[in-house]
């Protein structure tokens, strides 16, 4: 994928994480590389400051320490086993696969994505908004993966950010894939600083009972939910859960897996919903000086990417990211303790241990 090259020279440090992806899915791939393209075509008619080519950022993975900061060693363990990977990522000719090869092309990938969620939720602290285009393995918890999610990435970054950060108390994860985001549920049952708002189609997987325990606002929709009663039932609950739950920042897992003709989702939300959804969760967070890490999650289709990306730039033309709207904080210098690794990356709080390609404004 030749493409990969020229979407990392453009990359630059700041709120929008575009984490390494090796996995071998041409769909995965070009969704990474789409939602840059448009971008970068945005930025040449109507100079997009998201995107500028004057600095190149190298990424960073999630290391075994951090990962087992949330899992345990047996569950580490068990991905050196192909067949357990190929389980996880429902492909099973990946069973086949000599282990090295599986580590190398498709958990690396998956670990960049999950540092790029910890990086996400850093520049959030120091910004006030950060996407990461990847992660949001919301199947996935501490002890257990499933439906395409290697890594628990969700509760890792809330985990890092509440023991290391002393302005992190309380977050709020609004889920707005199709599926139920079961596995950080499970991690977060009976945790009272976590805040769960989950909408989903209660007709397709994952049918986990157990995990709904973890859910604090639960609003199950039906395959077929158009876009009126989806987007009303985000306005009259959203809003109400940042008055009432204050939290200290917003973790917004978007999928767009709810577009109509998603083969997996099974809902009937346009294009346009989608945009007015994350203009909606962006405009109530942001009003609120909240700040909010945003998640791609699932998406099936070849027209996610452009989606993802025209949604990126409704809200940079709305003012809700970029410097218009930018939320002027003093850096925490316990943010320098958020990885183990060390890497050169120049940013607000001189935390230089985290890096994935990222663009965005200073």
């Amino acid at each position: 994928y030749g493409n990969l090259k020229d979407l990392y020279k453009f990359m630059q440090k700041g709120n929008v994480v575009f984490s390494q992806t090796i996995i071998p899915s041409k769909k995965l791939v070009e969704k990474i590389v789409t939602v840059y393209k448009s971008l970068l075509d945005f930025k040449r008619r109507e100079d997009l400051k998201l995107i500028r080519s004057d600095n190149v950022v190298a990424p960073n993975e999630a290391t075994e320490n951090d990962l087992l900061v949330v899992h345990p060693n047996t569950y580490l363990k068990s991905l050196k086993w192909s067949l357990t990977v190929a389980n996880i990522i429902e492909v099973p000719p990946v069973a086949l696969l000599p282990n090295f090869i599986v580590q190398k092309r498709i958990l690396k990938a998956f670990r960049y994505q999950t540092g790029g969620t910890v990086l996400a939720g850093k520049l959030a602290l120091e910004r006030g908004w950060a996407i990461n285009i990847g992660g949001g393995f919301h199947h996935c918890s501490r002890d257990n993966g499933g439906g395409f999610c290697i890594y628990a990435d969700i509760t890792l970054c809330l985990k890092m950010l509440i023991q290391h950060v002393d302005s992190v108390r309380k977050a709020v994860i609004i889920d707005l894939d199709a599926h139920q985001g079961n596995g950080h549920e499970r991690d977060f049952v009976n945790n009272s600083n976590i805040f769960i708002m989950d909408i989903y189609n209660a007709d397709i997987y994952p049918h986990d009972k157990d995990a709904r325990r973890g859910i604090d606002k639960e609003i199950r929709i039906r395959s077929g939910e158009r876009d009126d009663k989806y987007l009303k039932l985000i306005k009259l609950n959203y809003p109400g859960i940042l008055d009432a739950f204050k939290p200290d920042i917003v973790v917004y897992n978007a999928g767009t897996d709810i577009l109509d003709g998603d083969p997996l989702g099974g809902l009937c939300i346009s294009a346009e919903g989608i945009i007015k959804r994350d203009e909606i969760i962006f405009k109530e967070t942001r009003f609120r000086n909240i700040p909010i890490v945003m998640l791609t999650s699932g998406g099936y289709q070849r027209s996610n990417a452009k989606i993802i990306a025209d949604s990126i730039i409704n809200l940079y033309k709305k003012n809700l990211i970029g410097n218009e709207y930018a939320i002027k904080r003093v850096p925490d210098e316990s943010l320098e303790r958020l990885s183990v690794k060390d890497h050169a990356l120049e940013s607000l709080s001189h935390d230089t241990r985290y890096c994935t390609f990222s663009v965005g404004n200073e």
